[in-house]
């Protein structure tokens, strides 16, 4: 029993961390964001949200410079006031934005948020159990090893979400009739809208699928669906 002792102590320290996490983030949430006021952006919201057979979707800025789309653990849509700044300039359309509306939608609808947490709490004991495991045969850089293999266990379920996330959105963009061009045309214009660059990364320790990977999984349920020749 007493082996179990830091397994259970990882577990409820996991715990206790999420739910601060969440806390403060709702906190900043409600501090820093105001309801949408782009009726562009509004309009297309209202045509996502027909298709779900839901009276709206409530969609917030987020008052920071990052160009991010994001659902809150609580439920909510946010885009930032980055995002929304990249509209003004020309650089994104309203339909594009609409697509990352569609995205965070199926965060919400999917469960990840709920999901993350399990699988942060996870993670934990998963590093516990390892560190444990390999300081025995290779002291010092055991942890070293066991954050690696957790880490690398985290980016893979985050990417599974991502993948989902867009299957979701894209079936949702094509039944609101805005279809899956502004969802694809965003992914070719996020690095150098965010700035980000992953190249040098290894796959398996990416947070989100490659750029190349999620437009190639779009086209396959387009094809699966029917929607193109």
């Amino acid at each position: 029993m007493l082996k179990l002792v830091p397994i259970l102590l990882a577990v409820l320290y996991a715990v206790l961390m999420m739910r601060f996490s969440v806390w403060r983030t709702k906190r900043m949430l409600d501090e820093k964001s105001v309801p949408l006021a782009d009726a562009e952006i509004a309009a297309l919201a209202a045509r996502l949200a027909r298709a779900m057979d839901v009276p709206d979707i409530r969609v917030n800025v987020f008052d920071i410079d990052a160009v991010n789309g994001l659902a809150a653990p609580d439920g909510r849509i946010f885009l930032t006031r980055g995002f929304l700044e990249k509209k003004a300039r020309g650089e994104v359309t309203a339909d594009e934005l609409a697509s990352v509306i569609a995205h965070e939608m199926g965060h919400v609808a999917m469960g990840h948020m709920r999901r993350r947490m399990i699988d942060f709490t996870g993670q934990n004991a998963v590093f516990v159990m390892l560190s444990a495991f390999l300081n025995r045969f290779v002291p010092i850089i055991g942890v070293w090893i066991a954050n690696l293999i957790s880490t690398a266990l985290m980016a893979h379920l985050s990417r599974r979400d991502e993948f989902e996330a867009d299957a979701y959105a894209s079936a949702l963009l094509i039944k609101s009739g805005i279809g899956t061009g502004p969802q694809k045309s965003l992914f070719v214009k996020l690095g150098t809208l965010t700035g980000s660059r992953a190249e040098g990364v290894p796959a398996w320790l990416l947070s989100h699928p490659r750029t190349e990977e999620r437009i190639a999984a779009i086209a396959a349920n387009e094809v699966r669906w029917g929607q193109v020749a």
